[in-house]
């Protein structure tokens, strides 16, 4: 069998984001940071909004001068409002707003309290929407793109997950529709459905999986995926969709699974 080990150098197309615009949310840390990073290397510039203001402060901060920090609460209205007036004054426009910010609730859905589908459907769905509403006329002005993160929870089943992959299933459904909807303004709706991938939302779904399976984590992941992705990985598929080598690429989403969802056994 032949493996591909994932700290080798990788080969393959670079996709150039020289001068374009971005606002990321969700951006302090875990997708969102990576997505930011990767961004303004390949030169957008760009704005990382998140709730934590402190932290996304410092993660701004070590980006260089062509990242900014917005404090940002994507389930109200003036919040996702106001961060993108911010991104246009500081940029002189929009090209592209990835709708990163999400939450998981690792819990039977029999177990999850009424504020938990709340907050959970809050941040997951209408954050996104809020992002694409308010969104609008700037990327219209720019014949810009939208990227919503789904996750390929919201293709299925998954146990400890059932809200969350309504959440994840509705921002599908919300990309394709919007997709659709905007195309005569010039604008791309894309997303992404990214599978396990290392980071902190993933590593705080361990104990919880553990305890209401009895199964080993590590070993699921191995026997579904063969590895943990990357949170870079993801983030040249972003890249891929904000460049303009994807120009005919909407209404689509994208699954970054190393075939778990190919696989019936």
């Amino acid at each position: 069998m032949t493996t591909v080990d994932p700290a080798a150098p990788q080969r393959g197309l670079s996709f150039d984001l020289e001068g374009k615009r971005v606002l990321v949310t969700g951006a302090a840390r875990g997708l969102g940071l990576a997505i930011a990073t990767l961004f303004l290397k390949r030169g957008a510039h760009v704005a990382l909004a998140d709730i934590d203001e402190a932290l996304v402060q410092s993660a701004a901060g070590e980006l260089g001068d062509k990242a900014i920090a917005i404090r940002c609460d994507v389930t109200q209205s003036a919040d996702v409002q106001a961060a993108i007036d911010a991104t246009v004054e500081a940029f002189g426009g929009l090209d592209v707003l990835v709708n990163n910010a999400g939450i998981e609730i690792g819990k039977p859905m029999h177990e999850i309290s009424e504020e938990e589908f709340d907050a959970l459907m809050d941040i997951n769905v209408k954050g996104v929407w809020l992002g694409m509403k308010h969104a609008v006329p700037a990327l219209a002005a720019t014949r810009g793109c939208i990227i919503n993160m789904s996750s390929v929870a919201g293709l299925g089943g998954v146990p400890l997950l059932g809200i969350y992959c309504a959440s994840k299933a509705a921002v599908l459904r919300m990309t394709q529709t919007a997709a659709v909807e905007l195309r005569e303004a010039g604008i791309r709706v894309n997303a992404v459905c990214p599978a396990f991938i290392d980071t902190e939302m993933v590593e705080r779904l361990v104990e919880p999986f553990e305890a209401a399976t009895q199964s080993e984590f590590g070993d699921v992941v191995a026997m579904k995926q063969a590895r943990l992705g990357t949170a870079a990985e993801v983030a040249e598929t972003a890249a891929f969709l904000a460049s303009d080598a994807s120009d005919f690429v909407t209404g689509s989403h994208y699954i970054l699974d190393n075939a778990l969802t190919a696989s019936v056994l």
